[in-house]
């Protein structure tokens, strides 16, 4: 398990930057979606166990449900810009682009 969610670090970490405002729904580490984090919807994401909910909602964005029986990036709440919440058992992830600056280019 703990291989499985470093390798998972790993691919979002080598993965091109997403643009701040957008975020970036991913199945099995293809791309499933791609929205502006003002959008007002909830998009179902079908995985190996089921569907995953992702909820975009007055300028935030989070996994609203899943089938994974920990639920962990449920709990995880609110993204902020740049995090992501990641789904492991149902191979769903969910990225808010970058922030526009980090500690080299500031």
């Amino acid at each position: 398990m703990a291989l499985l969610g470093l390798a998972t670090i790993v691919m979002l970490a080598t993965q091109a930057p997403v643009p701040s405002g957008r975020v970036v729904i991913r199945q099995a580490g293809q791309i499933f979606m791609e929205g502006d984090v003002r959008l007002n919807q909830l998009i179902r994401v079908p995985g190996p166990l089921g569907v995953t909910v992702v909820e975009f909602r007055a300028g935030r964005v989070r996994v609203a449900a899943d089938p994974s029986p920990r639920q962990v990036c449920v709990r995880q709440g609110w993204l902020r810009a740049g995090e992501a919440a990641v789904c492991l058992p149902n191979r769903v992830s969910v990225e808010w682009g970058r922030l526009t600056y980090d500690s080299l280019g500031y």
